[in-house]
């Protein structure tokens, strides 16, 4: 029996009068209770798959798989390209990232929108195109409305190869990020999902390096202040609707498998009620890797009882396998399967389009130039300006006749690592430069070295030397790549790659007047570049008009604002081993002791901003109340800019080991030249409190407290103490 997308809609209108599950109008509860109490235990089953068949007596559509969307739309065809996830942490504008994710959904829906869901031909859809989808319904890949984004794991090492895929080394700022992101990728429709996202990856997985097999020793007060609080906000305040477990293990036991966070934590303290997926393959490597069970059907069963729903390939065979055994009951079953449905019937798979607000956004948006200037803006506010000797930075055109452009970067798209989609159009940096300057600035050429060893290195910077030579300025992109950090791949150092190092010192000593610019996922140090070269600028890897974005900061057409989400270390001795998971002995702004090549936080302006007037009120708290914190800041310069105005708190008198400093607020604010502005945050007592693992619960206690504002972590510009009168609790 074959269905074309219009019977579908047709039969299921017809049978919705007699069937509770298919009425819209019914509670979704209701609904699905109603659709499970229809279905087989086989069928029940193959709805355990991201991949699940139709079930044509029932109406149930192809779940279609899933799909990525960190920094645009994975497809078959071009969509619009963002600057990857770090670089959109290093906005500190969760505004923006909301806009952003909400455009990348809305590009989601109409890929989906375009493609009918047929079987086993090719068809014109509503659209006019054509869609060729698999002989059992599936629709082709890139078609599904769950994508596998966000990724909100902390960098809490420098090395860790996927940093680029997420939002830093800070909780609070990650959470923030978070929040934004999800909210815009699922919508704001109360009853409809735009796409379900799916975080990732619950929880402490930041090591690609055996990552299969390892356990993550973490004590309990560092898992529930560090490794938890940004996927709680995504769960709780975002509502996101599932989430991805992962490979490693914690404290022994594998995440695929452990109650205690997908159960105890996910579903019964932060309430969550939507379906967990564990990374794929992973069940099947409770059995390879982490040598947990003996066979498939006790890796699902044991998957299955600890919280999780649905998985690539093994549950729907080993589900039923295990419930055959008396592994798993068929209540187990049904509670996985009602979960997978309520993310379903929430997307409106079940309803007639005509209903769902989200099947109407047309595939002409797709890559639009409306999208694309968003793209720039998000690009441009990503930018990091490191460092700028006696304002060298931005540059004159009516004073540069000839400008050198050099590097592996400069001219090859990087358009990220991992999970990226294809761009119409990408702007390298090199096409950026020329466009900006015109035919009225000679620009000359050279790439200098590969990211890695090359043969002929010599020639090669020599070459780049000799136009550097030639050049009132020489620009130097380089950089970081999927060679060196990526899934499964983290780097043995943090510095540039031996041979662009040199090369930035070659051209240096070729024409002082050399500014380098980073395109990188992870940290990069540069301590040599920090003190010898007049700028160093980040950006990261930007998206399609990465290469328009920084040239509209080197010359000055837009006024950098970005701010690190990580910490630039000096070197690897300055880490831990990568295996300590214990972030008090050294790791991250909050607890490092050394000095790094840029702090947490930290970004340049050309413009300056005065900061005054820091009051805390009231002065004195109860451990359940509220305080107040306001600061004034002015733009003294003489250009409109943006600043990041940054809250940090100390806990002086704790009865456990703090941070030096926190981040409990930030906002990114633009100020004219004389312009001032009232910051104000507004903080519970509960973002004071720390993880106290007697009572098993976040905890205040009487005493004093610093309140810190400034332009980074390290960049503190007012103080002022408070305290806390009485002690406050709140559960994990």
């Amino acid at each position: 029996m074959r269905w074309t997308f219009g019977i579908f809609i047709l039969a299921a209108a017809a049978s919705a009068q007699q069937q509770v599950y298919l009425d819209p109008a019914q509670p979704i509860d209701r609904r699905i209770a109603d659709l499970v109490s229809k279905l087989s235990l086989q069928e029940k089953c193959s709805l355990l798959c991201t991949t699940a068949p139709a079930i044509e007596r029932l109406h149930v559509p192809v779940m279609n798989g899933w799909n990525q969307s960190l920094h645009g739309i994975v497809w078959t065809k071009p969509t619009t390209m963002f600057p990857v996830p770090i670089g959109m942490a290093a906005t500190w504008n969760p505004a923006l990232i909301h806009d952003v994710a909400a455009l990348i959904a809305d590009e989601g829906r109409a890929v989906f929108n375009l493609w009918p869901t047929v079987q086993g031909k090719t068809e014109p859809s509503n659209q006019g195109q054509l869609a060729t989808v698999t002989a059992n319904g599936e629709r082709l890949r890139h078609n599904g409305l769950v994508y596998r984004s966000p990724v909100i794991n902390i960098s809490r090492d420098p090395r860790w190869g996927r940093i680029d895929e997420a939002f830093g080394e800070d909780p609070y700022l990650t959470s923030r990020m978070t929040v934004a992101y999800v909210r815009g990728t699922q919508g704001d429709d109360p009853k409809y999902l735009k796409l379900a996202t799916t975080l990732k990856h619950f929880a402490v997985n930041n090591q690609e390096n055996g990552r299969r097999s390892l356990s993550a020793q973490v004590d309990e007060r560092i898992l529930h202040e560090y490794f938890l609080p940004h996927f709680k906000a995504g769960i709780v305040e975002a509502k996101s609707s599932s989430i991805m477990s992962t490979y490693n293990a914690l404290n022994g036991v594998p995440n695929a498998m452990n109650k205690l966070l997908v159960t105890d934590i996910l579903r019964t303290a932060w309430g969550f009620d939507g379906f967990v997926v564990p990374d794929s393959g992973a069940v099947r490597q409770l059995m390879t890797d982490h040598k947990a069970v003996a066979s498939i059907e006790e890796a699902a069963a044991k998957s299955i009882i600890a919280g999780h729903d649905l998985d690539n390939i093994d549950f729907p065979e080993a589900v039923l396998k295990a419930v055959a055994k008396g592994l798993l009951s068929e209540e187990d079953v049904d509670r996985a399967v009602s979960r997978v449905l309520k993310v379903r019937f929430r997307l409106g798979e079940f309803d007639p389009p005509s209903i769902v607000p989200y099947s109407k956004i047309s595939p002409s948006i797709i890559d639009s130039a409306e999208h694309r200037q968003l793209a720039l803006r998000a690009a441009r506010e990503s930018i990091v300006l490191l460092t700028n000797k006696n304002n060298f930075l931005p540059l004159d055109k009516s004073k540069v006749k000839t400008i050198a452009v050099i590097g592996p970067h400069a001219k090859d798209p990087m358009m990220g690592i991992g999970y990226t989609g294809q761009a119409s159009k990408f702007v390298a940096p090199l096409e950026g430069i020329q466009k900006k300057v015109g035919s009225s600035v000679e620009v000359l050429y050279a790439k200098g070295s590969d990211i890695q060893e090359m043969p002929n290195k010599d020639a090669a910077f020599a070459e780049a030397a000799t136009i550097a030579k030639r050049a009132d300025v020489a620009l130097v992109y380089v950089g970081l790549n999927g060679q060196i950090e990526r899934e499964g791949l983290d780097r043995t150092y943090i510095g540039l790659p031996p041979i662009q190092e040199e090369l930035v010192q070659k051209i240096y000593e070729a024409n002082p007047k050399t500014v380098v610019v980073l395109l990188n996922g992870g940290p990069v140090a540069v301590p040599w570049e920090k003190e010898h070269l007049p700028a160093v600028l980040d950006m990261f890897y930007a998206g399609e008009e990465g290469g328009t974005a920084v040239a509209d900061v080197l010359f000055g057409d837009y006024n950098p604002g970005g701010r690190l989400p990580y910490t630039v270390y000096g070197s690897t001795d300055q880490l831990q081993p990568m295996t300590e998971y214990d972030i008090t002995k050294g790791m991250t702004y909050m607890y490092f002791r050394g000095t790094p090549v840029y702090p947490f936080g930290h970004g340049l302006s050309y413009t300056k901003f005065q900061y005054s007037n820091l009051n805390v009120s009231p002065a004195r708290i109860p451990g359940s109340g509220q305080v107040a914190v306001r600061v004034d800041v002015r733009n003294s310069g003489i250009r409109a800019g943006d600043e990041v105005v940054q809250l940090y708190f100390h806990d002086k008198e704790a009865r456990v080991q703090r941070p030096g400093k926190e981040l409990r607020g930030f906002e990114r604010i633009s100020l004219k030249p004389g312009e001032k502005r009232t910051v104000t945050f507004s903080l519970p007592a509960e973002k004071l409190a720390f993880y106290d693992v007697k009572s098993h619960a976040f905890t205040t206690e009487p005493g004093k407290f610093e309140a810190m504002v400034g332009a980074s972590s390290e960049d503190i510009r007012l103080k002022r103490d408070f305290e806390v009168t009485s002690a406050g609790q709140w559960p994990q």
